[in-house]
């Protein structure tokens, strides 16, 4: 499809051309949706919700059909976070160094093509890099916030980096009160790093909140038919 560029000083009635890429769970992709938006998700995977609003594919084949915004939700992360920095200088049984800094170039590749891709709006949510990914990053710049799952109601540890092209920061909305550590609340809060090894670990560790999806099509969409 070719989709002309967007003129931004139109109001904020017009909705949006919203593509959310790296996400099959449908959650950023249906809280801009549910506020008016031309929102489409896209990943190698289908997508949970059985959605016709769902390309099976790669996203950066996408990436010049003219979107307004591009919200790369949840890109694999595995060889640019920094818990997994252990790996590049001694690999997990049954892999090799090369393979490992081969992932590393591929994901640094890949969030280069979405950082750099055509489109005015970008955001893209990723864990905080280690050194050697952010050398490998086109233009490469720190991330605009780092946010946690708990500012926006939801009981969750997770520091998400936020990189931000043209688009404000997110406010908390319902943040809430950390329990204290030791306690099992701090532990059932501590979820997604305690997460048992298994072949759907990545995908269950890699879903994102509708707190911040909702805080992210507030600030960054806006229900059509509001001025912003």
């Amino acid at each position: 499809m070719n989709i002309q560029n967007s003129d931004f000083t139109r109001p904020r009635r017009d909705p949006l051309r919203v593509l959310v890429a790296c996400e099959f769970s449908g959650t950023v992709r249906n809280a801009f949706l549910r506020r008016g938006h031309d929102a489409w998700s896209c990943d190698l995977q289908h997508s949970d919700d059985g959605s016709n609003r769902h390309i099976i594919g790669d996203a950066r084949e996408l990436l010049k059909d003219g979107w307004d915004l591009l919200l790369v939700a949840h890109p694999p992360c595995t060889r640019l976070c920094n818990s997994g920095v252990r790996w590049l200088k001694k690999p997990p049984a049954g892999r090799t160094l090369a393979e490992m800094w081969e992932e590393l170039e591929q994901g640094a590749s890949l969030f280069s093509d979405f950082w750099n891709a055509p489109i005015d709006r970008i955001a893209i949510e990723n864990p905080i890099m280690h050194k050697y990914a952010k050398a490998l990053i086109r233009n490469y710049q720190p991330p605009a916030q780092i946010v946690q799952p708990w500012w926006f109601g939801e009981p969750v540890f997770k520091a998400t980096g936020l990189y931000l092209k043209n688009l404000d920061p997110l406010q908390p909305t319902k943040r809430l009160t950390p329990p204290l550590k030791g306690t099992d609340e701090h532990k059932a809060w501590s979820k997604v790093h305690r997460a048992s090894p298994g072949p759907n670990r990545a995908k269950e560790r890699s879903r994102f909140f509708i707190g911040i999806a909702d805080a992210m099509a507030d600030v960054w969409g806006g229900e059509v038919g509001h001025h912003a």
